[in-house]
């Protein structure tokens, strides 16, 4: 399909976001847009998708399929994505068309390749756990002697919420039979796909910065929330984080570079580890918002989903400030079941994401739990 695509800088209130992805996350976008008078315009192959219910128009198709995207880019105004796995070719196709893609291709493509994002992250000053590429079993032999064990090898690209990843925890000699068989499981846990081996961050927390970006290079940025995760699936995130103002500070100006040299505009999550001196090591970065910025919906009177929405529509960036302290939960699985007691709780929001099916590990809503500073 030939078409010309001519994106407003600036989308007004009655103009269409175009989302790329179905999931919980397009869902709050949408609700967030409908808030400021905007509609959403839901791009996904899935046929269940729950953002769909929220969409005042959908497509369902392929991301690649280019007849598609054209015709999608054609009905709207701007194009973001709520997960980061939409293939960067894509968003390429659409950027080449005249669309207004935000978060740009930049930003996605540092994201879905592990080992690109941590040598960028490097490239900007900011510490990483160490690591080392691998393609095959000689080059993780070669990944150990260099990173040390424990150590965690995952896929370069795909997998999250604990996916495409596996702990190497072997202390065998690295000619013993016992060593050849570990690695060789470790490789085969992977997919015999191209990896990363990324060594063990004695760490004593977990947090994470959401922070924005417009398009005139406007940064505010959320307080830092602290994370637990269970079997690897975000399960709980705080604020305020159990961290020193000097932490704190060092992760807003990680993040802010992060921002700043993406030319990113949109919404950004970026997971650190905190050591005991209160150091700071990147885990990674979600282009997108994320799952530990839920907190902000019941906590602040500008959510991370509307604030995504102000950022990718031109407009101005609302105040991050939170009015109370949190405690989001994520409901996983049959836990989203206990509905109706959640709702019963006082100073609790409850958000259930509409999906049809609970499945162990799937997530199915979150609550946020709220109090007075």
């Amino acid at each position: 399909m030939s078409v010309a695509i001519n994106h407003p800088d600036i989308v007004e209130p009655n103009g269409t976001i175009g989302i790329l992805g179905g999931g919980q996350l397009g869902r709050m976008l949408g609700v967030a847009a409908a808030e400021l008078g905007l509609k959403c315009h839901i791009y996904c192959p899935d046929e269940r998708a729950p953002a769909y219910d929220i969409a005042a128009k959908t497509t369902i198709a392929s991301y690649t399929d280019q007849d598609a995207l054209a015709a999608f880019a054609a009905d709207v105004d701007v194009i973001t994505y709520e997960f980061e796995n939409v293939p960067a070719e894509s968003v390429a196709y659409l950027t080449g068309l005249g669309a207004k893609v935000r978060p740009g291709a930049k930003a996605l493509e540092t994201s879905q390749d592990r080992l690109v994002e941590k040598q960028f992250v490097n490239t900007i000053g900011a510490k990483t756990a160490a690591f080392h590429p691998v393609d095959d079993l000689s080059s993780l032999k070669d990944g150990l002697a260099k990173v040390g064990r424990p150590a965690i090898l995952k896929t370069r690209r795909f997998g999250y919420d604990g996916k495409g990843q596996t702990r190497i925890k072997t202390t065998e000699t690295d000619l013993s039979a016992a060593f050849e068989k570990a690695i060789a499981f470790a490789w085969e846990e992977v997919g015999a796909a191209p990896s990363i081996l990324e060594g063990f961050v004695p760490f004593e927390r977990e947090i994470s910065i959401i922070g924005a970006r417009s398009k005139d290079g406007q940064i505010r940025l959320y307080d830092p929330a602290e994370n637990v995760h269970r079997d690897g699936i975000l399960k709980t995130s705080s604020v305020p984080a159990t961290i020193t103002d000097q932490t704190a500070e060092n992760a807003r100006a990680i993040a802010t570079k992060m921002l700043q040299e993406l030319d990113y505009v949109g919404v950004m999550g970026v997971e650190f580890f905190v050591l005991k001196d209160g150091d700071l090591i990147v885990n990674e970065y979600a282009p997108r918002v994320h799952n530990s910025g839920h907190w902000t919906q019941d906590a602040c009177a500008i959510s991370q989903f509307e604030q995504h929405i102000r950022a990718v529509a031109g407009w101005p960036l609302g105040d991050p400030r939170r009015h109370s302290n949190a405690v989001m939960e994520n409901l996983i699985g049959d836990e989203a079941h206990n509905w109706r007691a959640l709702a019963s709780e006082p100073d609790t929001g409850v958000h259930l994401y509409g999906k049809r099916e609970a499945r162990p590990g799937r997530k199915m809503g979150h609550v946020t739990r709220i109090t007075k500073p």
